[in-house]
């Protein structure tokens, strides 16, 4: 992602607008983070992304129990440690 302070951002408006259609333009003022620029293509697809998730209080019953029965592989193992 490119990164660009406000000032520079104003005086090159039309160099910003033509990166954002390649990735997204982080827009700082006083050094932190204010705006992110990005094409209008990249901002559905991250809203359509968004629509997609779900709640898990709202997973069919199906999917709860596929999850229960679901057994993990002996490679993670290692990672029961981090449950207790």
């Amino acid at each position: 992602m490119s990164k660009v302070t406000a000032m520079e951002f104003q005086r090159k408006f039309g160099e910003f607008q033509h990166r954002a259609q390649r990735e997204p333009v982080e827009i700082t003022r006083h050094g932190r983070r204010e705006l992110v620029l990005m094409s209008a293509d990249h901002y559905d697809w991250m809203m359509a992304a968004a629509k997609r998730t779900h709640r898990t209080v709202d997973v069919p019953k199906v999917v709860v129990e596929a999850v229960r029965r679901a057994k993990m592989g002996p490679e993670h193992a290692h990672l029961n440690k981090l449950l207790k």
